[in-house]
C-alpha cells in the first residue's frame, strides 16, 4: 500500500463528507458515543453501497484498508489544486 501525503488531514477531510452524504441519505447512526472506527466502517460501507468506491476483497477487508480507500477517494473528488493534495 502506497503511502499518501496528507493522508491523516485527508482521511478527517473524508470523514467530514463521508457523514454529511450519510446524514443527507437519512442515516441517523452517528452519536456523541459512535467512535471513529465504527463511523469509518460506516462511511466505507455506505460509499460501497452506493456504488461511489470501489469495495476491497473481504480477505482484505480491514480498518486500516478501509481508511486507505476512503483517502483515495476524497483525493479523487477534491480538485487538483487542493492545499491537501500539494
Amino acid at each position: 500500500m502506497k503511502k499518501i501525503k496528507n493522508e491523516k488531514e485527508l482521511l478527517k477531510k473524508a470523514m467530514q463528507v463521508g457523514e454529511a452524504y450519510a446524514n443527507k441519505r437519512g442515516y441517523k447512526g452517528f452519536g456523541k458515543t459512535t467512535s471513529a472506527d465504527q463511523k469509518t466502517e460506516a462511511v466505507y460501507r455506505l460509499l460501497v453501497n452506493d456504488k461511489l468506491i470501489i469495495p476491497l476483497p473481504q480477505e482484505q477487508e480491514n480498518m486500516v484498508n478501509m481508511k486507505h480507500r476512503l483517502v483515495k477517494w476524497i483525493a479523487n473528488q477534491l480538485p487538483k489544486d487542493h492545499p491537501l493534495l500539494q
